[in-house]
């Protein structure tokens, strides 16, 4: 009988189809690129920057720190205006190039005279309030010291109308399309006070991110939009203060010489000498250095003259950021590295890459050359996968990823790119993982198929082979070295006779499942269950070189798992006071040539061992009783498995051979073979077995008592050898002895 099933085009045909789904779905999703896409691959960035970090460079950046050492001495922020002014004021004498505040002062000074003033009681003495008046506004005073000072001033965006904008300080030209078009408009702002602004140098948003998906400062704006006027970043701001311009020019793509889209994107900006490349909205990627103490200077150490002699020299020429690094004022912000830095020291960072030149840019056709790379890997890895197999695609599709995340970390380390090599990598995962599971389930079905159609006259182990090849399902057998097992429960009749049918199933399922497990569990083959019988070979579906040892193995584990049972009465015979009270079982083993495989008919056959092999194993098992041991194995088995501990039983009769064979009792494992108590009582038994052949009954007698009390479990055992002694002819000289 053959068997064919699904032709292999057929399931190739799926498989590929399959796959190319998930190529075209990936390749769409790619296209689209939903938020979740955008975060793995700027995490995948964040990580090329925890490899390899940007190396510090010096740059004429300097921050004033406002930290918790500082407010601890001078006072709670935010100070009185008039400290603030008395802090530009020292700056600007020592030589800041542009005094850039990281901080909004969009609220009067509460410490002013005129703000006192207006919170006093009416009750209040006229003299006191005619004071007041009399003393200089702070504000008024901080004004007044900002328009003689390169002073830039921060505006926060807000999604909470204020009603206030804040004043335009540079001139911003463009070329190409309208950035207000192009950059998403800000719905609110909160500036400074109109006074303070419009005596500032440079006004520029302190907001360090627009896309605060997971709280990681990756990138900077460096202009923004309200929807109707364009707007610097404080960094450009003070950058463009610094350097004494006027104002700035954005380039966008229609003007920058790049291909145009379609839809117009903001290339790069032009601050007085530098030019920045830019995302598509503005925004500067930050390229992060580990935090050094070498940009900070504390705001306290400003208002002490005797510390000018050693400050003067780190502002002179300095972009000077004036922030905080108080936790109490809510200014830290996680980097792409890991670090939580003060806002302040990101604004820092990247002025020191726009003045060092040191750039990370991700430039407008790098979304293409994914998407291109994701479809064509992909195609490849399809027309491939029937060619060289899976196991060669997945080898191909390693090597590939590899090559994607090292040339994509090359682009990252020397130009400053940032190309995705993950999602590629994971489409062509993708494709491959889909392939397989086709490829599976399709190989599945035909397993079930087989199964279904076979498992009820097919043993288990050649369902399983003809899983793997069907095409193996015919008639036929081959000779093979065997060792073969046969298992019989003693007094079964008398058990059963006890037991009512549904409680001798359960007794039969609680005693041949663990002993099927034991053999199993050796690489054995339940050929078949007999009644209260078990056979079982080895060596066969499977090879197993070592299979006599192996059956040894198996058959003490099946007398230990029994005298476990018995013990813990797990057939509850003592429970239910039962005239039987344990379970016994003998056990045969024999090895040699013999025949197996499918036997029977063209429409009914069974996977099977047969030869004389099979039947001497069978006449062991049934001698076992008479022998007095429970284990019983041929002189070949013996001999295949020296190792173990065995007696020899002598030679033995079985039912239907004319020829006696020599049996030996298996007691244990090579551990108890070599043990000291079983060397003396197999050189006593050696010792018995030898006088019973020269027919010293005198010595066989000593032999056997030395045995006896050496080994008095095994009484069953020499009970025979006591009845082969007595049947010995006494020699002449025991006879004069004996009279």
């Amino acid at each position: 009988m053959t068997f064919r099933i699904d032709p292999f085009f057929s399931r190739r045909g799926f498989v590929a189809l399959t796959a190319t789904i998930v190529l075209i779905l990936m390749t769409g999703l790619r296209i689209a690129n939903p938020d979740f896409l955008v975060a793995v691959r700027e995490l995948t960035f964040d990580y090329y920057q925890r490899f390899s970090p940007r190396e510090y460079m010096p740059a004429p950046v300097r921050i004033v720190d406002i930290d918790e050492t500082s407010i601890t001495e001078i006072g709670q922020w935010p100070w009185p205006r008039t400290k603030v002014a008395e802090l530009v004021e020292t700056l600007t004498e020592m030589g800041a190039a542009a005094i850039a505040f990281d901080v909004v002062f969009a609220e009067p000074d509460r410490t002013s005279p005129t703000q006192i003033r207006a919170s006093l009681p009416p009750e209040t003495p006229a003299i006191v309030q005619e004071a007041l008046q009399q003393l200089p506004d702070n504000d008024e005073r901080f004004a007044a010291t900002i328009a003689s000072a390169p002073v830039v001033l921060g505006f926060a965006i807000s999604d909470q109308l204020t009603g206030r904008t804040p004043l335009k300080k540079a001139g911003i030209a463009y070329g190409g399309a309208d950035p207000v078009a192009i950059l998403p408009p800000f719905s609110a702002a909160v500036p400074s006070l109109d006074a303070l602004q419009q005596t500032a140098s440079g006004i520029g948003s302190i907001s360090v991110s627009l896309d605060d998906r997971d709280g990681v400062i990756r990138r900077i704006p460096l202009i923004t939009s309200d929807g109707t006027s364009v707007y610097p970043g404080l960094i450009t701001e003070a950058l463009r203060v610094a350097q004494g311009a006027s104002g700035l020019i954005v380039r966008t793509t229609s003007a920058s010489g790049e291909v145009d889209s379609g839809t117009p994107a903001i290339t790069d900006l032009k601050i007085g000498a530098f030019e920045v490349p830019t995302t598509a909205a503005g925004e500067m990627w930050v390229h992060y250095t580990p935090d050094k103490s070498d940009r900070y200077v504390r705001a306290m150490d400003f208002f002490k003259p005797q510390n000018y002699g050693v400050l003067a020299p780190l502002i002179e020429g300095q972009i000077v950021l004036v922030g905080t690094s108080a936790a109490g004022l809510r200014d830290i912000r996680a980097t792409a590295i890991g670090e939580l830095v003060p806002g302040v020291a990101v604004h820092a960072q990247a002025l020191e890459q726009i003045i060092n030149g040191q750039f990370l840019t991700r430039p407008d056709w790098a979304s293409g050359l994914e998407t291109l790379t994701t479809f064509l890997v992909g195609a490849v890895f399809i027309l491939i996968l029937p060619i060289v197999g899976s196991l060669g695609t997945a080898l191909l599709g390693g090597i590939v990823a590899a090559v994607l995340i090292g040339g994509s970390f090359y682009l990252f380390l020397d130009k400053g790119l940032l190309i995705d090599p993950i999602y590629p990598s994971l489409s062509v995962f993708l494709v491959f993982a889909a392939a397989t599971v086709m490829l599976y389930f399709l190989t599945e079905r035909e397993k079930r198929f087989v199964r279904q159609a076979f498992s009820q006259y097919l043993s288990p182990d050649l369902v399983t082979q003809l899983e793997k090849a069907p095409e193996q399902l015919t008639l036929g057998g081959e000779i093979r070295p065997m060792t073969i097992l046969f298992m019989d429960i003693r007094g079964f009749t008398p058990i059963s006779e006890q037991l009512t049918p549904t409680e001798l199933v359960t007794f039969l399922n609680t005693l041949l499942s663990p002993l099927s497990d034991a053999i199993q569990a050796e690489g054995g083959t339940i050929d078949k269950y007999i009644g209260d019988s078990i056979m079982a070979f080895w060596n066969a579906p499977i090879p197993v070189p070592d299979h006599a040892e192996k059956a040894g193995r198996a058959s003490l584990a099946m007398l230990r798992i029994v005298d476990e049972l018995n013990e813990k009465d797990a057939f509850g015979f003592k429970a239910r006071g039962l005239k039987a009270q344990t379970v016994q079982i003998g056990i045969g083993l024999n090895s040699g040539d013999a025949c197996v495989g499918n036997m029977g008919s063209e429409h009914r056959f069974n996977y099977s061992v047969i030869g004389d092999a099979v039947n001497v194993a069978s006449r062991i098992e049934s001698s076992c009783k008479a022998v007095g041991a429970n284990l019983l194995v041929s002189e070949e088995t013996r001999k295949q498995a020296p190792e173990l501990a065995y007696l020899e039983a002598g030679e033995i009769s079985l039912k239907g051979k004319s020829e006696t064979v020599t049996l030996f009792a298996l007691l244990g494992d090579e551990n108890y073979a070599k043990s000291e108590d079983f060397q003396k009582l197999a050189q006593t038994h050696d010792t018995l077995i030898r006088a019973i052949e020269a027919g010293n009954v005198t010595a066989a007698h000593g032999a056997l008592t030395a045995a006896q009390q050496s080994a008095s479990r095994l009484s069953s055992f020499y009970t025979p050898f006591a009845a082969r002694i007595a049947d010995l002819p006494l020699a002449q000289d025991e006879s004069s002895a004996a009279s």
